[in-house]
């Protein structure tokens, strides 16, 4: 049985906070270090356990593919599945990824690698550098990366970029989980204008080409 009052305390050691924070400083130095003079770059987030042969990690391909010969940076999470499939697109390819306690790999088709210790100090790096992001279908991770762009623009926090999800049917149920959040008066029907879904490839390229930055 766990002893969640040790846990509590042990939580609150200082020389534990301290090295923390070292840990978090280092995570955002290198970044900033390693990133400084990248292309405008997008973030392709999606799921880790697609393969290959899925049809989404095909379509994430070509929308990658598509992007890089726009001249754009991409960036994924580093490792296999969708993150995969968009460093494989690219010509200039980023992979950000996390250290677990069953280690996710590097795909082999990231040029410039970087690993962090913290989720939140990675999602800072990915919303610094992107001037887009493409949200592929996936599971926890892709919902809180996607949370948390929303959540960034809505509240002000960052400036407006183009979000697209890309597939309908996958992204139906959850559009209308927003559609209630809108009913219930928790956030304001304009909102879903952040929002671009779309099936096609080339509408998701030429929508955030149309809507950010565009590399010269």
């Amino acid at each position: 049985m766990r002893d969640f009052q040790k846990e509590f305390l042990d939580n609150r050691n200082i020389q534990k906070d301290v090295w923390r924070i070292f840990k978090m400083m280092s995570d955002f130095t290198d970044a900033f270090d390693e990133l400084e003079d990248i292309p405008p770059a997008i973030s392709i987030f999606g799921s880790a356990r697609v393969k290959e042969d899925n049809k989404y990690y095909k379509k994430a391909l070509k929308i990658s593919q598509k992007l890089s010969k726009k001249g754009y940076a991409i960036i994924t999470g580093g490792g296999p599945g969708i993150m995969e499939a968009g460093n494989r697109g690219a010509d200039y390819s980023i992979g950000l990824n996390i250290k677990l306690p069953h280690e996710q790999k590097p795909n082999p088709y990231i040029k410039k690698e970087l690993e962090f210790n913290y989720f939140f100090t990675r999602k800072v790096t990915f919303l610094k550098y992107s001037v887009g992001v493409v949200i592929m279908p996936g599971g926890f991770g892709t919902l809180d990366e996607l949370s948390e762009v929303l959540t960034l623009i809505q509240t002000n926090k960052m400036s407006k970029i183009p979000i697209v999800f890309y597939g309908k049917k996958f992204f139906e149920p959850l559009l209308d989980f927003y559609k209630n959040m809108i009913n219930e008066n928790m956030i304001d029907k304009n909102d879903l204008n952040l929002i671009h879904i779309t099936d096609n490839v080339d509408d998701a390229v030429e929508y955030i080409y149309n809507n950010t930055i565009q590399p010269s």
